[in-house]
């Protein structure tokens, strides 16, 4: 079970009540935006502005919003931004990989706050490749329990392309190769089993095990990290045990 999975999962149900629910509804519509600029404006036709918009909606992110994306992404309406998909790499406290995934029209300014988020919590910037080989880029779907055994999902996806499933807690996250990422939603689909997210992400091959206080450092620089506009996803090789998770979530 990944610690950093579990983490991020419980994180993402907090973030939709809390106060950075403006930021994430903005990197939603982000999403939805490259994904039609890049394969069109038909969610049947492109996957993965489908699960930008299927995340969206999760989310509770306005239909009004989502379809004014889809429509600037696909030419249809003026005002789209040139948005750059950049990869920076860099280190955390106690020498956790981090791959800092960002959309942006401003590299200058996005490089700028990646790096002073960095240095300002303990951690600094990488050479390119020095920190990528230590992840690979898979899909993962993560299904809420609803009452379904660990069984049932995997019977469900398992000639579809499926890895592993893990269990979250709350929630299973289904690890396939990335090309297989549809193919794995589609057939929970046709399980009819339902899932919050599924996305193609970057999972580390090896997890440094974190003591309360190493987690609670990595948890503020990705915070940091992330309340920058540009920073879409931040990956991590860290592990973090159900009893110091609990610790930190009683702070």
């Amino acid at each position: 079970m990944s610690g950093h999975s579990k983490w991020a999962t419980t994180k993402h149900k907090k973030a939709v009540v809390d106060a950075k629910r403006s930021k994430m509804f903005a990197k939603l519509i982000k999403n939805i935006e490259v994904a039609a600029r890049t394969g069109g404006g038909d969610p049947a036709g492109n996957p993965t502005l489908y699960d930008a918009i299927t995340k969206a909606k999760k989310s509770s992110v306005p239909n009004n919003n989502i379809e004014n994306a889809v429509k600037r992404g696909s030419g249809a309406e003026a005002g789209g931004a040139d948005y750059q998909t950049i990869m920076y790499e860099g280190y955390g406290p106690n020498g956790v990989a981090l791959l800092v995934e960002c959309l942006t029209d401003n590299r200058n300014r996005a490089a700028a706050e990646v790096r002073t988020a960095l240095t300002r919590n303990g951690g600094s910037l990488a050479d390119p490749g020095s920190v990528s080989y230590m992840f690979t880029r898979k899909g993962v779907v993560v299904v809420p329990k609803n009452g379904q055994s660990e069984d049932d999902v995997l019977m469900a996806v398992l000639d579809a392309g499926a890895e592993e499933v893990n269990d979250l807690g709350e929630s299973f996250e289904v690890v396939s190769e990335a090309t297989d990422l549809v193919a794995v939603r589609t057939a929970l689909q046709e399980a009819g089993i339902d899932y919050d997210s599924a996305d193609a992400q970057f999972v580390p091959s090896t997890q440094i095990p974190l003591d309360e206080d190493g987690a609670r450092k990595i948890f503020r620089l990705i915070d940091v990290l992330e309340d920058s506009d540009d920073v879409q996803n931040v990956y991590a090789n860290f592990d973090v045990p159900d009893d110091v998770l609990e610790a930190l979530d009683a702070d």
